[in-house]
């Protein structure tokens, strides 16, 4: 089964969100696994409609975690400390404060992008003005041939960078996604004036929308009022977002916006897709509500694995489906899906 939604072209409809699955392999020295949930390990990654990377920037950034994979057994402490103040447990969901942490996009296409070429790969951008996207566009055309990956998703929303995205959103939209000799994703915050950005990526060449990145948050050690993360603030997913992802697709539905839309957002079961579905989306990525879990928890890292594969196998299932249902959203999936389809 493929799928082309606007020019992004998809194995299925279930995707993996950024940054939960790494850069889609073990590292060269799997003694200390970074960055691939222990999830991922269980699950044939080939299997999904694509696998998002973890954001990368133009240099190796250590955000507020750290890109060593060298840690001794004496040093875990302090690697506990500082993944301590960039990912927790919170009510009903996760928060992270990672930063951008990551190798940097030569290190990937070096070390990760030759050993993960069974995946279909949504290779993740960030950076902090319309330059460095366009730079980061570059390395990725002259690194990846077209129809080597599935897109890049350019990730203009994150709070955990302490940035302002909304200042540089239009250069991003102007320079550095007619550059791109793949498809364009654009990754929305529900924090920002997501219509209004979406409808200038519609007209500016964009080929779908990520629907929604973490939700800005707070909390603090109810003993000592320090906050959680070492941000301060950080970016809040997994299951107590789900209502607010699912506003959002179903408000750019309601504004008129055609663009294909990926919903990602606390999914956990066949029925929360379908919900996203119904709201008015293309497909959906499934992200911390099942890849990340308190330590003792991976010790079910392959029943969690073999649900993920039955949401796909039960979303394929549902695929006839999809063309015969009117989501909630004024515009009509069937229409949708027949328009791509010709």
């Amino acid at each position: 089964m493929s799928l082309n939604l606007n020019g992004l072209r998809l194995r299925n409809r279930v995707l993996t969100s950024a940054s939960l699955v790494g850069y889609g392999a073990s590292p060269p020295s799997r003694l200390f696994p970074y960055g691939l949930s222990p999830v991922a390990q269980f699950l044939p990654l080939e299997r999904l409609g694509a696998v998002t990377t973890r954001t990368l920037t133009a240099e190796p950034r250590e955000g507020h975690f750290t890109t060593r994979t060298d840690w001794r057994l004496r040093d875990w402490p302090e690697l506990w400390r500082r993944y301590g103040g960039a990912l927790r447990r919170i009510d009903a969901g996760w928060m992270n404060a990672f930063g951008w942490c990551n190798i940097g996009v030569d290190a990937y296409f070096r070390d990760y992008f030759p050993r993960t070429q069974d995946q279909n790969r949504i290779v993740s951008l960030g950076g902090f003005s319309g330059d460095e996207f366009l730079r980061l566009i570059e390395i990725v055309n002259e690194r990846a041939a077209p129809g080597s990956i599935a897109a890049v998703e350019l990730n203009v929303s994150c709070h955990n960078v302490n940035f302002p995205f909304a200042e540089i959103v239009d250069d991003v939209l102007a320079d550095a996604v007619p550059r791109s000799v793949h498809p364009v994703l654009l990754k929305l915050s529900p924090d920002d004036d997501y219509v209004t950005i979406a409808k200038v990526a519609q007209e500016r060449g964009v080929a779908a929308l990520t629907a929604i990145n973490t939700v800005k948050g707070l909390r603090l050690d109810p003993e000592t009022g320090v906050p959680f993360m070492a941000n301060r603030y950080g970016g809040v997913s997994g299951r107590c977002i789900k209502p607010i992802a699912l506003r959002v697709v179903s408000e750019l539905r309601e504004a008129g916006v055609e663009l294909p839309i990926v919903a990602t957002g606390g999914i956990r079961t066949f029925d929360d897709a379908r919900e996203f579905f119904w709201a008015g989306a293309d497909a959906v990525s499934i992200g911390s509500e099942r890849f990340l879990a308190p330590p003792a928890a991976y010790l079910a890292s392959p029943v969690i694995a073999r649900s993920i594969l039955s949401v796909v196998r039960r979303v394929e299932a549902y695929e006839g489906e999809l063309a015969q249902r009117r989501p909630v959203s004024s515009l009509s999936l069937r229409d949708r899906l027949a328009a791509q389809a010709s």
